[in-house]
């Protein structure tokens, strides 16, 4: 499972041969969300209000390169880094 950011405790991966529509995972604590990175929308799970923000923000800045990396992955190649939240 491929980690492509880090930011404030928060991890955001991507999965291999993972199902439509593209979406990324963000984990913080015990705690995980699934978000469609079209809409931004939380499709599973559930976050904190705040690192919820925080995610928004991050994949609101990295969205192009979200799309990218989810078919770099569907492709069998790396989907790469994408920078932190600063």
């Amino acid at each position: 499972m491929p980690e492509v950011s880090r930011f404030y405790g928060i991890s955001i991966f991507l999965y291999p041969r993972e199902h439509p529509p593209a979406h990324f995972h963000a984990l913080y604590g015990g705690d995980e969300a699934v978000f469609d990175i079209a809409t931004l929308r939380i499709l599973q799970g559930s976050l904190s209000n705040r690192s919820r923000e925080l995610v928004l923000e991050w994949a609101a800045l990295h969205r192009d390169e979200l799309f990218t990396a989810w078919e770099n992955l569907r492709v069998g190649q790396n989907p790469g880094k994408i920078a932190p939240l600063e």
